[in-house]
């Protein structure tokens, strides 16, 4: 199965990532992928870039070097009301939106089904996110079925996220679990690398070997294809 674009990269904007967009482009370049999306974390990440990095994103050309940009944001839940850290008006100049948990950033794991609520609290006060950033994540345990029923329901891809295999012990159990439950729902994912240095991009080899293993297909996968992204995901 071949990748044509990744589509959760950080630059130096993130405070603890290591590259510029151009130094992304470059590896692309190199590497032969068509796009990648800048999806920096949202404000209420330590180090993290003030919102004003989001609502300016648009000074970054649609193309750099033939390479697609995909202008995004890895936005944090910030409390149990779902919120999450991104102006509601600046959603419009982003075609990315990812929403995750972290430490730090205001909500804290309050276990299994706790975060499943204020998770899709999140989703329903924020129409704009299309894609649920590595929701296998052990510290911020989601319910697995219910998750990939909204997202389908929805038109939200669920990541399957390549270093959640190097940064979050004991994933790999969920994750699969989660590859597995969007193929009985036929529920769509993309897969992305959560690089945080250009040398990271395109490397999608823990993440498509989870692929393998549950059975996934090409019509599961929507970063096979820019048309696909392009009808499934920015449609919001």
């Amino acid at each position: 199965m071949k990748l044509v674009a990744d589509l959760h990269v950080h630059t130096v904007s993130s405070g603890h990532a290591y590259s510029t967009i151009e130094e992304y482009v470059a590896q692309a370049v190199k590497i032969g992928l068509k796009a990648l999306a800048i999806t920096d974390h949202g404000s209420s990440m330590p180090g993290a870039p003030h919102y004003y990095h989001f609502a300016n994103l648009r000074m970054i050309p649609a193309k750099l070097r033939g390479v697609r940009i995909y202008r995004g944001i890895e936005a944090n839940v910030i409390n149990a009301d779902g919120t999450i850290d991104l102006p509601p008006e600046d959603f419009t100049k982003l075609e990315i939106v990812m929403v995750a948990m972290h430490p730090r950033c205001g909500y804290e794991n309050q276990g299994e089904e706790q975060n499943t609520a204020v998770l899709l609290r999140a989703i329903d006060k924020n129409p704009e996110i299309n894609i649920i950033a590595h929701p296998g994540n052990p510290k911020y345990p989601i319910n697995i079925e219910q998750t990939v029923a909204i997202a389908k329901e929805r038109k939200i891809a669920i990541e399957l996220n390549n270093s959640s295999f190097v940064s979050r012990a004991g994933c790999e159990e969920r994750c699969l679990a989660f590859a597995r439950e969007v193929k009985r729902q036929d529920a769509r994912v993309i897969i992305g690398t959560d690089s945080h240095i250009s040398t990271m991009l395109g490397i999608f080899t823990e993440a498509l070997e989870l692929v393998k293993a549950a059975g996934l297909m090409e019509k599961h996968v929507l970063n096979t294809s820019l048309k696909k992204l392009e009808e499934y995901l920015l449609r919001k």
